[in-house]
């Protein structure tokens, strides 16, 4: 009998180890990972420069709190802030830390309250950030949420427009909807919101957390759609398994977080810095995001041809190595399947499959989980 909460509907498998994209169970199987945990593990599991990192830290220093200057995390704020378009960072533990530091700080700097967000969004668990999520099955349970936040039917600027008052501090939105269905943020709604922000004094954040560390072929997937956000948070990938969040904002925000206004026990911790250190240093360079792209394009347009004619089959959408099928029914029996074939993947509800392997990942691995897809769906091309 276990002693903990059931609050996760577990798989039927046991972790023992794992190295790059495969994870070898308790029974001695292998599974190859397109779930990255998450997408949380985007140079794999065990990469070695993020192993040697925590290892040459662990034998130094583990927590001093924040009370102490902590070098580390200057220089990984130093990258985060070349590789985005803010000034400033906040570390934190999570995406939703980062997430309801970016709702504090938003209130705080604007003096307003309202908090503009979307339809089928996440943005966590914690109050601030399950309230700030439009999903009724995040929030059923729990009683009245936090106030002032208001959904959004996404893709739609003509709602946004008709939302904004003189009391919307910020608008709050995922580029791609990752929990939400892998949802594709349209360029020009995405570009009319930020105009939006500017002509309203309305701060912009785009959530991150999930999209962000180069899974989809650049920095942050804000960067294909030619804005400028006020906020941007990321956690998952940042520490490529190791727990760490970051909220990171423009200049002009810096005097609405000053001592005292906010803080985190564990944020930006030396081994949580010397992991995101190492996973920035990998990640971050032109040939990696670069094959990162070329990748994903190749896994897009596999998937798109074998589907071009599946009446099981709405929809495959993406980008880089985030990449949905939209299915016309339950996809759960299918992802058993996989499972018990030694493939792991990921669902976004209850009929889009989501992949998220490792951006490390090869083509000999993309190639293989096609045609386990393709025998799964019975296809034959």
């Amino acid at each position: 009998m276990s002693a903990i909460f059931p609050t996760y509907a577990r798989w039927e498998i046991e972790v023992e180890s794992g190295k790059g994209t495969v994870l070898k169970a308790t029974d001695g199987k292998e599974y190859l990972d397109f779930t990255s945990g998450i997408a949380v593990c985007n140079l794999g599991h065990c990469h070695e420069a993020v192993v040697e990192a925590v290892k040459e830290q662990a034998e130094k220093l583990w927590h001093v709190s924040n009370l102490f200057h902590i070098p580390l995390q200057e220089e990984v704020a130093e990258t985060l802030v070349q590789h985005s378009d803010g000034q400033y960072v906040f570390f934190c533990n999570s995406g939703a830390e980062a997430n309801e530091a970016a709702i504090k700080l938003a209130r705080k700097y604007t003096g307003k309250t309202k908090i503009l967000t979307f339809a089928q969004s996440f943005h966590g668990r914690t109050f601030g950030s399950m309230s700030a999520t439009g999903q009724a099955k995040i929030h059923d349970g729990y009683g009245p949420l936090l106030n002032e936040f208001q959904y959004l039917p996404y893709n739609d600027i003509q709602s946004v427009k008709k939302a904004i008052d003189d009391n919307v501090a910020a608008i709050m939105l995922e580029v791609i909807q990752g929990e939400g269905g892998v949802h594709i943020g349209d360029r020009t709604f995405i570009q009319e919101i930020e105009a939006l922000c500017q002509e309203h004094d309305i701060l912009l954040m785009i959530d991150e957390v999930q999209t962000g560390i180069g899974r989809t072929g650049k920095p942050f997937a804000y960067q294909h759609y030619g804005i400028s956000p006020d906020i941007v948070t990321v956690a998952k990938g940042l520490g490529n398994g190791f727990p760490v969040g970051a909220m990171i904002g423009k200049e002009k925000l810096k005097e609405a977080f000053s001592p005292g206004s906010h803080g985190s026990t564990f944020g930006g911790n030396p081994l949580a810095m010397a992991a995101a250190k190492a996973t920035l240093n990998t990640i971050f360079t032109d040939d990696f995001l670069t094959n990162v792209t070329t990748l994903g394009e190749y896994f897009m347009q596999q998937l798109t041809t074998i589907f071009a004619d599946s009446s099981l089959v709405k929809e495959v959408r993406g980008k880089g190595l985030m990449i949905g099928i939209e299915c016309t029914e339950n996809v759960t029996e299918i992802l058993k399947k996989l499972r018990e074939q030694q493939v792991l993947i990921l669902n976004a509800g209850p009929n889009v499959i989501r992949l998220l392997p490792p951006l490390t990942v090869t083509k000999a691995e993309i190639d293989l989980v096609i045609e386990k897809i393709k025998e799964n769906y019975c296809i034959t091309i």
